[in-house]
């Protein structure tokens, strides 16, 4: 086996690291040549309440492709991306073509590894004008930047993010989902969340370990033992105030389709990406965007008729917030100056996220 990569594969190599939800790394390679890379993309909408139609999945497939051109750069390749039209929805696939053009460096590529997700207390400091600036430079044309920021308005998304992630944490369909992407007692994973990156106390975390062993725990808990309290408070109502503001990336017009959804991702990771460069870190908040969505595409997501219902109130606070952006709303989080997050998601090694008729051709390449 060889020691040293080639260049496509050090660029596959950083390419994983983009961010996926709940770090499901919906894609597979299969390397062409030397400079040709087929990505093979799937979605969760079959056991995923939060990606019924295949949209989030495409957000995190357009962040991989987006990070892939960013670590072309250092090689000064550009990138040409083609989506194949012939392939099922639920399975995006491009081709990806890198040209040695001698492009710049893009200074970006040095925050790739960098970036993560902090889902603890942020700093409150208000980000400065130079910041807001950056952050809007570096999404492409067709997207802005909403900022919500002061006391009142922290308040008014933290109030929010409570009621919504009552929805999460009482719909039987969302607690599968948070059931299998926990790996408990760990700071690293490298295919799901590691409970000491939840922003829970130890306390907490005991509980919830003992409650999502059922869901008739969960049920119970939930009924007697006002088992949603603790975790929203800790998780979702303190850290949605303990921060500089929340965001929101609006983009020019509704996304309807795998390459909006597939472009608007791209967007997502440059601003991260400088953000994390300006020494911020940030905490996806999409779950009111996908209900929101739900509620106006009268998608039903749950077998719970109560909680079907609460759907249209996430949507009408969403729009209290944007107004009529609210559905060009494709990202929304909360952001601040503060610690780099002592545990984190990893990722797979390259390895395993090779596509099974690419693994011979490019095992010797790989250390």
């Amino acid at each position: 086996m060889g020691t040293r990569m080639t260049p496509l594969l050090q660029i596959l190599d950083e390419a994983r690291w983009a961010p996926s939800g709940d770090n499901t790394q919906p894609w597979t390679f299969e390397p062409r040549g030397e400079r040709h890379v087929v990505v093979h993309g799937r979605d969760t909408r079959d056991h995923v309440v939060y990606d019924l139609r295949g949209e989030a999945s495409q957000l995190s497939l357009g962040a991989l492709l987006e990070t892939m051109a960013i670590a072309a750069t250092r090689f000064g390749w550009t990138t040409s991306i083609a989506r194949r039209r012939d392939m099922p929805e639920s399975r995006p696939t491009f081709d990806v073509h890198f040209d040695p053009h001698g492009a710049p460096t893009d200074p970006l590529a040095q925050q790739i590894q960098v970036r993560s997700v902090q889902r603890r207390p942020l700093s409150t400091r208000a980000l400065t004008d130079v910041e807001r600036a950056a952050m809007q430079a570096a999404l492409p044309e067709g997207y802005t930047v909403r900022w919500l920021e002061g006391r009142g308005m922290r308040w008014t998304c933290a109030r929010l993010m409570f009621r919504n992630a009552h929805l999460r944490l009482t719909m039987p369909e969302a607690y599968t989902v948070h059931r299998d992407v926990i790996e408990w007692d760990a700071t690293r994973s490298v295919d799901r969340v590691p409970d000491q990156a939840l922003g829970a106390d130890a306390i907490s975390l005991r509980v919830m370990r003992v409650a999502m062993k059922s869901w008739t725990r969960v049920q119970f808990a939930n009924r007697f033992l006002a088992g949603t309290w603790l975790p929203r408070l800790q998780m979702d109502l303190l850290p949605a105030w303990a921060c500089a503001a929340h965001l929101v990336i609006i983009a020019d017009r509704e996304p309807a389709s795998i390459d909006d959804h597939v472009m608007a991702g791209r967007a997502v990771q440059r601003l991260w990406l400088e953000a994390t460069r300006l020494g911020l870190w940030q905490q996806p908040e999409m779950t009111p965007i996908i209900f929101a969505r739900y509620a106006r595409l009268g998608i039903r997501f749950t077998q719970t008729a109560r909680l079907q219902a609460k759907a249209p109130a996430i949507a009408s606070e969403l729009r209290g917030l944007l107004g009529d952006d609210a559905v060009r709303a494709i990202w929304m989080g909360r952001i601040g100056a503060g610690q780099a997050p002592s545990a984190r998601s990893v990722r797979r090694p390259l390895e395993q996220l090779l596509a099974p008729q690419a693994i011979g051709q490019a095992q010797e390449n790989l250390p």
